[in-house]
């Protein structure tokens, strides 16, 4: 009922071959590709550059691990802020396009059928109602792109972006019509809002990113964790939730996101996790 997948980026001090064996040898069968300037597997800069070679060689590489990708996960700024999908500038926004193709080429080649980016940031030369329009219009653009390629088009919704609360999150997909969400509780928990309020975005999400996570902390332990899991995986089975649960944890000096065991959390997590699913199976 419930597919896993690990990201790749959750171990980025190996490189990329060596991380997609280890996303293997976790008993895994999917990665989620982070296509991100700050990468250290996947960037987006050698895949513009060398469009045909890079492609080849990251289906080779997932060959050789034996791995599908379940999701590809651009980010072309170095932070949100750089180079956001609703950045003021109409020159930065054509690029962005540019390289937004690239990465939906490099999905289809894998056989991809998830692509995931970030909603946009508020700017302090632009008026909200402005960015929000913006926005709107750049997601909307990508989502027709996306399936036209048979990709379904996600956005996640993140601290620091035009979605970073349930209703702001809630607010844009009324914006943005078929719009759906990569939805990571570990955003809005580190927030405040409870887990029972990020349940109502349950059924928009296309994809879901899973970690622990608290008050003030955007990720934990499983031991310190506070989300809600049961309550999203009971949520999930009701909606028949096909997407994928991906294990997102990451190694990045970022809200204190270097502080956890990633190869024990991820096994952890998973167990948890499946425990759960098989305890809500049992009961129906």
């Amino acid at each position: 009922m419930f597919k896993f997948s690990c990201a790749d980026f959750t171990f980025p001090v190996l490189e990329r071959t060596a991380a997609l064996k280890l996303v293997k040898l976790l008993g895994f069968d999917h990665v989620d590709i982070g296509l991100f300037v700050r990468s250290t597997h996947f960037s987006p800069i050698d895949l513009q550059a060398a469009p045909q070679s890079y492609t080849a060689q990251v289906l080779q590489d997932l060959d050789d691990a034996e791995l599908r990708a379940s999701d590809v996960f651009v980010q072309i700024g170095v932070d949100p802020s750089e180079r956001a999908a609703n950045d003021p500038s109409s020159d930065i926004r054509i690029k962005n396009r540019e390289v937004f193709l690239r990465a939906l080429e490099l999905c289809v080649a894998v056989r991809c059928n998830h692509l995931t980016g970030l909603p946009g940031v508020f700017h302090s030369t632009n008026a909200r109602e402005r960015d929000l329009e913006t926005a709107a219009e750049e997601t909307a653009w990508r989502m027709k792109e996306c399936a036209c390629a048979g990709v379904q088009y996600s956005i996640e919704p993140h601290v620091g972006s035009i979605c970073e609360e349930v209703e702001s999150a809630r607010a844009f997909l009324r914006r943005v019509e078929g719009l759906t969400l990569t939805l990571d509780y570990g955003h809005f928990v580190m927030a405040g809002e409870s887990s029972a309020l990020v349940h109502d975005l349950l059924p928009f999400a296309s994809h879901i990113h899973v970690r622990g996570g608290a008050p003030d902390r955007l990720q934990t332990s499983v031991e310190e964790n506070a989300i809600d899991f049961t309550g999203m995986l009971a949520g999930l089975k009701q909606l028949g939730f096909d997407g994928f649960l991906a294990l997102e944890y990451v190694w990045v000096d970022w809200n204190g996101c270097n502080r956890t065991d990633n190869v024990s959390e991820t096994v952890l997590l998973r167990r948890a996790l499946e425990s759960q699913i098989r305890r809500l199976t049992e009961a129906s």
